[in-house]
This record gives structure tokens, sequence and C-alpha cells, in this order.
């Protein structure tokens, strides 16, 4: 597609700057040619917050505000949100009629930031486009609240010109409630690769220095988790399975937690108990993490609910780490190949996870399932996601 036949500028509005949005919008504007503004509620991120289910405080250590336009509805030194649920879209009116856009993008309907956002946008009469994390898998619902949800997001969609799918289960959701496939754009989730080290030159010094530091050998086997340590994302099943294997490869065998939360105490408890030598290492941030990906053997996810795509399959799939996921993971149809990029259990099934890390174990050190892994996650990046709004772009301004 030639960005040529684009002509106009593109408002988004958002909480805040999030790291894996931001890329996309610079994206947009340097290589697309897209002049892009996004209207941020608050400069939480940047500033750094507090996060309640990591159990941390931080600021993302990548940048999240150059290469497109970036304003602010409020400041957090100026008395603005610290809590991306806390974020006002109050007086967004205006700097919507200063930026006077051909588009008005919207990211999501809750928290009530980004309703009060749709109210102000179409009281300005722009065109909108729709890009979220939609999904009908990650949260169970009684039939009158899955009734009522579908009725309200039903007359929410169509008031879209455009609605960008994330993945499969994404454009799903929007077929099932009535979204006619010429509305729909494939934009994929993905993961800014730039603060990363995906040479092959890394590969071998990263994993070889890391393993030192944590007292693991060569020729023994790391299964990673990285997230926040809860119960949604069940970092238990890792050292539940681990627990499962024959005494030999379980003396072998490491689990890595990367990050933290409220069962920190409870997974080390549990290691000890079941005799699973496990590291925390706690929060890292974007640059930290090409050295623990190369250290590791396999990514495991094994969440339980709440889990609408899994960003970190895309982080560990660039550093060509096949992963092994629950069936309530998102991203699961999308990302992962089974018997080549990882594979797929049932959610809160130990021994189903057992036998999946039995696997894939199988094909840990092959070069071409590292290559296979690298290659699903090029499918899922950056350029993918913004030639996508472009496409909706088109579209909806050749129909005007």
């Amino acid at each position: 597609m030639s960005a040529a036949k684009i002509t106009g500028r593109l408002a988004v509005v958002e909480t805040h700057p999030i790291q894996y949005h931001a890329p996309v919008y610079r994206v947009l504007e340097q290589e697309f040619k897209i002049p892009v503004t996004v209207l941020y509620g608050s400069d939480l991120s940047v500033v750094g917050y507090h996060d309640a289910e990591f159990g941390a405080t931080f600021h993302w250590d990548t940048d999240l505000l150059s290469g497109y336009d970036a304003k602010f509805l409020a400041r957090v030194e100026h008395g603005g949100a610290r809590a991306a649920d806390q974020v006002s879209a109050r007086g967004l009116g205006k700097p919507l009629r200063a930026v006077n856009p051909d588009a008005v993008m919207l990211v999501g309907y809750s928290p009530r930031f980004h309703r009060d956002a749709f109210f102000a946008a179409r009281r300005g009469g722009y065109p909108l486009l729709f890009r979220g994390e939609t999904t009908d898998h990650a949260v169970k619902r009684s039939f009158v609240k899955g009734t009522v949800r579908d009725f309200a997001l039903r007359a929410f969609y169509s008031q879209f010109r455009a609605l960008l799918y994330v993945g499969a289960r994404s454009r799903e959701h929007f077929l099932r409630l009535g979204v006619s496939a010429s509305r729909l754009f494939f934009s994929p989730y993905c993961v800014d690769t730039t603060p990363f080290r995906l040479d092959d030159a890394a590969h071998k010094p990263l994993r070889a220095t890391t393993r030192n530091e944590l007292g693991i050998a060569a020729h023994e086997h790391v299964f990673l988790f990285a997230g926040k340590l809860s119960p949604r994302k069940a970092p238990d099943l890792v050292l539940r399975a681990v627990e499962n294997f024959p005494e030999p490869l379980r003396a072998q065998t490491h689990v890595l937690f990367i990050g933290d939360g409220e069962l920190r105490r409870e997974l080390s408890a549990l290691a000890d108990a079941s005799r699973v030598r496990a590291h925390f290492v706690g929060f890292q941030n974007q640059m930290q993490l090409s050295r623990f990906y190369h250290a590791a053997d396999v990514l495991v996810l094994p969440s339980r609910v709440g889990e609408t795509w899994g960003l970190v399959v895309n982080e560990a799939l660039h550093h060509g780490l096949p992963c092994v996921v629950s069936d309530r993971v998102g991203g699961a149809p999308d990302l992962i190949v089974p018997h080549e990029t990882g594979e797929i259990f049932r959610a809160d099934d130990v021994e189903d996870l057992t036998r999946a890390l039995h696997h894939v174990l199988t094909r840990v050190g092959d070069e071409n399932g590292r290559a296979q892994c690298v290659a699903r996650a090029e499918m899922y990046s950056t350029r993918r996601a913004a030639q996508g709004i472009v496409e909706a772009l088109e579209s909806v301004w050749r129909a005007q």
C-alpha cells in the first residue's frame, strides 16, 4: 500500500502512554507519513506509577513520546491521575477541536475514560475508528451479564466507521456482534523490539552470562514465567507441573520468575516444598529482559482468566523462545502453532501442562525451531499494526 494515497490527521485518545501502543503511532507518523496526535489523559507511565497487581512502582525505560505529537489533558505534577482507572477525559473537547483531526481512534470502552472520550469525539462529528483488546474468552459471565454486554457493545460498535482486530479472537468477537467484515481491518497486537538484543551474536553470550549469575548449568532446563505474580496468571501451575517430572528431569530443571506480586512468598514456599529450583528476579524493565529470554528454554504463560492477549508471548517468540500457554491466553490461536512455536494446554489442568512441557522440551536447542518462533512473531509487528490502521483510514476517507 502506498502511504501517499492518504492525506489527513489522525487523533488517538488514550489514558496514558503505553509501551506497546506508542511505537505503532511512531511508525504511522514516520514511515506511513500519517500525522498523528495522541491525546493522553495523564503522563503517569512516563513519570512513574504504582501498579497494584505488580506490587511495584516503576516507569517504563523506553521512549514513549518521540516520533509523533503527544499532548496531555493533565500531568501528575499538577494533580493528574496516578492510576489508569482514575484518569479523566474532562475537557477533551477543546484539544480535539484544536487538533481538528480527520479521524479519531479510540482504544477501549473501559474504564470510564474511554466512554467519555467516545462521547466527546462523537459530539465533534469526527469519523471514528476502534482498536482495543476485544475478546469473548477472557472473562466468564452469567447469561444476563453476557446478554446486557452484547446489547451494549452492538450499539457501541455501530458508531464506528472501521474497527481494527488485534487477532483471531478479536475478529470473532466483532463478527459475532454483527460487525460486517467490510469494516474490519487487521492491526495485530505487537511489541516494540528496539529495546531487545535479538541478533544471533547476542544469544550465546547473554545466555551463558545470565545462567552463570543465576547458578544454572549450561545443560539444565529453564522454564520462564514473565508477568504479575497474581492468581489470575496462575504462576503456581508451573511449579506444580515441574514437581510432576521424574526425579532425574526435575533435578536438572529450573523455573525463573520475572515480575512481582501478591503470590511472591507463596510461590517461594511452594518451590521449597515441591523441591523445584526457582529463581525470583523481580520486575524487569524492557531493556533488561533480553538476557533472561536468552537464558531460558521455554516461556510458560498459564493464565486462568483475564488474559486478553499475552504480549510476553510476542516478546519470547522474537527471542526464538517456544511458548507453552493455556487456552485462556487471547493470543494463543495467533501465535502458537503446536509442535512448532509451542504448545497450548487446558487452563488449570496441571497434568495437561506437564504433558505440554515434556513435549516442548524435546525441541529445545533446535535452530529450525528458533527460526519458526521468530518468523511467527514477525507476522505481528509494529509495522503490520500501523499498516492495518492505514488501511482502515483509507477505507474511511475514501467513503467520505
